[in-house]
């Protein structure tokens, strides 16, 4: 059974971090259009768990390094002495394609959670009989 335990712990850490991931996306896709905004990105880590699964951790939340574009409208109400702001250096396509990808990775971890789920529940049926 600790087989199946591991399985599910394995899956279940990837629907969170898959969570955190999709959470970050709609955040940098809300403030698309906030001036100097910087998008975050968050890098995933692995666990060795005491049952020997491993497990993905979601990592440090980072801002992008990417400067925002330089946009010239003297009349904003952030614009420097020059007439010019900066703007969100988020990437709409690039963030909804993130926000895809962690929503098909969550998916199939959830597939595999309930896999798990079902082998373990026919074991015990078997082991009842």
């Amino acid at each position: 059974m600790s087989d199946f335990n591991a399985s599910m712990a394995s899956s279940a850490s990837g629907m969170v971090a898959q969570t955190s991931r999709l959470r970050l996306s709609a955040e940098n896709i809300a403030n698309a259009d906030t001036p100097g905004y910087r998008a975050k990105q968050m890098q995933f880590q692995l666990q060795t768990g005491a049952d020997g699964a491993l497990r993905v951790l979601p990592g440090r939340v980072e801002l992008s390094s990417l400067d925002g574009e330089r946009t010239y409208q003297p009349g904003h109400p952030m614009a420097d002495a020059e007439g010019y702001f900066v703007g969100s250096n988020v990437n709409l396509a690039t963030e909804i394609a993130n926000a895809r990808e962690a929503q098909r990775s969550y998916e199939a971890n959830l597939r595999m959670f309930d896999q798990a789920r079902q082998m373990a529940s026919s074991l015990i049926g078997l082991l009842r009989r």
